[in-house]
This record gives structure tokens, C-alpha cells and sequence, in this order.
């Protein structure tokens, strides 16, 4: 199936410099996919020609005169830059020229440009962020990550649908299990949006598995994960954190001596296939869930590597109808609640 995807290349702390040969990339390997790369036109042409490419029939270039600064208001953004590459990025999906769109840029900018342009999908009442992160079991999805700070146990409810409608479209699952982020498996515990939250999902046609704690995430306890933007913002950049400590040891520790480097040398092969199952970058791309198109959104400081799985992310989803799940899910809950 034939998607085309629209780019902002000025985004994130490295701009063209990333996003063009990522999706350069991505168009070699999926001859089904198309791009609509948008920006300043002769910085990304420069670009196009660096990595031996050139606009044609599946790469075009659509170009723009302002650029959404990483620091900026999101409300300056979307009132004063109509012309910038994420505003255009979001407007191509919004008129039906590409299925999806991908941005590093600034969250806020990017939350709010998205949910101004293309709406909410019909019974959604917040978007929510959501990504995936490795476990012992696979692939975890979690959110809500920052879009929401404060939540009623209805829009936790519907962030548990819409992500089960993400997981079951693009992973294939029937019936994804969905947990609700905790302090504590026992029902006694948690407060009362939480609470509430619980007893929603429980009487709801959710594959329901009760509270989680932090600790469930990586073991793969559920497929989905719940929890307000608060909790999941907190909870991923203390991953992030940890992730990054860990490394850092552990070259220390095998640059501590001689025997410490040979050792790492014999080593080697397991690290590297250790590096490979927790890279942070295979994992690059959260969903902006909940608006009328897909909007994906890279780490700003990913590079063309991660930037190349943030954009397959968004062929994905567009591929998997999302949207259209998401929709019939909610619809079809408000007739059975009419």
C-alpha cells in the first residue's frame, strides 16, 4: 500500500541534516512509500544531493519560509508561523496530501499546531503521547507522556481504548492487555483519579489487567500501559536516565585497566548484541493519539538512524488504518452506552 509522509525537515536540534537521509533512507528500502519534504528549499536540495538523491516522483519538496524554534511558545508558533515546516507538515495531512506526518521539533508547538489544524477524533477529548519501549516480553506501549498533565478517569479511559486500537492495528494483537500505572497492584491503593480510572476500564470491553507498578513496564506485564502525562513524563525520563548511567559504567568499568579493556575486547560480541536489543533509537517515535491524522513525533535529538524508525512508525500506523479503528471503537461504545 502506497503512503506518502509528510516531513518537517527543519525540526529537531539537527534539521536537514537528519531528516533528509532518514527518509532517504526509508524510501530505498519501501518502495511504497512517499515523501513530501518540507522546509527551506535550497538547504534541503544541498542535502538531497549530499546523500545522492534528487526530488522526483516519490521524494518532493515543499517549501517553507519560517522554522518553529525548539524554545518557543507553542502558542507564538501557531498563531505568528503559518508558513513554518511544521504548521505545512500538519496542513498536508490536514488536506489530504500525505497520510501521516513527522516532526523532531518542539513538542508543545507541535501538540498544539496538530490538535488546532486537524481536530479530535469523535469521543476522544484529549490527544495523548504515546511510545513503545522494550521489555523482557517484547514491546510495551505507555502513555500518556507529557500532553496531559492533569486527567479525569474518563480521558485515562479513552487513552487505554485508543492505544489498544494502536497495539491491536500495528502489532496485531487481539485484545492487547491494558494496565493502569500505579503505586500498587492492591485495590486499596492509588488515588481517586486512578481509582475511578479502574473501575471505568474494568466495566468497559477493554482486556483489562488491573493496576501495574513502575517495575511492570519492562517486565512486560501488559501490552498497554495507562497513566496520566505526569506519571508517564516522569517515568520515561527516568528510564532515559538510567539507561544512560548504565552505559556510562559499564565503559568505565571496561576502560578501568589492561585486563579490563581485553577483557571488553573478548566481551565485545555481547555488547554490542546487548547495545542492539536496548537501543533507545529502535525505539524512537511517539504517537500523537486521538487527533483526525497521524502525527508522529521523533526525539529532538535523534539522529538520522532514529529518525528512520520514527518515520516507519507513521508508515505503520497509516498502513494499519489507526484512525479508522480508533473511530469505530468509540462510536461503537457510544451505541452500546445510548
Amino acid at each position: 500500500m502506497e503512503v506518502k509522509v509528510a516531513i518537517d525537515c527543519m525540526g529537531g536540534d539537527h534539521g536537514v541534516h537528519v531528516t533528509v537521509p532518514a527518509a532517504l533512507t526509508v524510501a530505498r528500502a519501501d518502495r511504497d512509500a512517499s515523501f513530501i519534504l518540507v522546509g527551506r528549499q535550497d538547504a534541503i536540495e544541498r542535502e538531497l544531493k549530499r546523500h545522492g538523491g534528487e526530488p522526483g516522483a516519490r521524494i518532493s519538496i515543499r517549501h517553507t519560509s519560517e522554522i518553529v524554534e525548539m524554545d518557543e511558545s507553542p502558542v507564538a508558533a501557531m498563531r505568528a508561523k503559518k508558513d513554518s515546516s511544521m504548521r505545512v507538515a500538519v496542513n498536508l495531512v490536514e488536506q489530504g496530501e500525505a497520510a501521516a506526518c513527522v516532526s523532531a521539533g518542539n513538542t508543545g508547538a507541535l501538540m498544539a499546531i496538530s490538535r488546532f489544524v486537524l481536530g479530535m477524533l469523535p469521543g476522544i477529548d484529549r490527544p495523548a503521547i504515546a511510545t513503545v519501549l522494550p521489555s523482557l516480553k517484547g514491546r510495551t506501549y505507555i502513555l500518556d507522556l507529557g500532553a496531559n498533565v492533569s486527567c479525569t478517569p474518563e480521558h485515562l479511559l479513552q487513552f487505554g481504548i485508543m492505544c489498544s486500537e494502536l497495539v491491536s492495528s500495528v502489532e496485531g494483537k487481539h485484545r492487547p492487555t491494558v494496565g493502569l500505572l500505579n503505586i500498587g497492584a492492591e485495590d486499596i491503593k492509588g488515588n481517586d483519579q486512578v481509582k475511578g480510572a479502574a473501575e471505568l476500564m474494568r466495566a468497559s470491553d477493554l482486556n483489562f489487567h488491573g493496576y501495574v507498578e513502575g517495575d511492570d513496564i519492562y517486565k512486560g506485564t501488559t501490552d498497554v500501559v495507562v497513566c496520566d502525562g505526569f506519571v508517564g513524563n516522569v517515568a520515561l525520563k527516568t528510564s532515559e536516565g538510567l539507561a544512560q548511567m548504565l552505559a556510562t559504567y559499564l565503559r568505565q568499568e571496561f576502560s578501568r585497566s589492561l585486563f579490563s579493556r581485553l577483557a571488553g575486547l573478548v566481551a565485545l560480541p555481547v555488547i554490542n548484541a546487548f547495545k542492539n536489543r536496548v537501543d533507545h533509537r529502535r525505539y524512537n517515535g511517539a504517537s500523537l493519539l486521538g487527533l483526525r491524522g497521524v502525527v508522529v513525533k521523533s526525539h529532538g535529538s535523534a539522529d538520522a538512524f532514529a529518525f528512520g524508525f520514527a518515520i516507519r512508525r507513521a508508515l505503520d500506523e497509516a498502513r494499519a488504518g489507526v484512525l479508522a479503528h480508533i473511530t469505530e471503537r468509540m462510536a461503537a461504545i457510544h451505541k452500546n452506552a445510548a
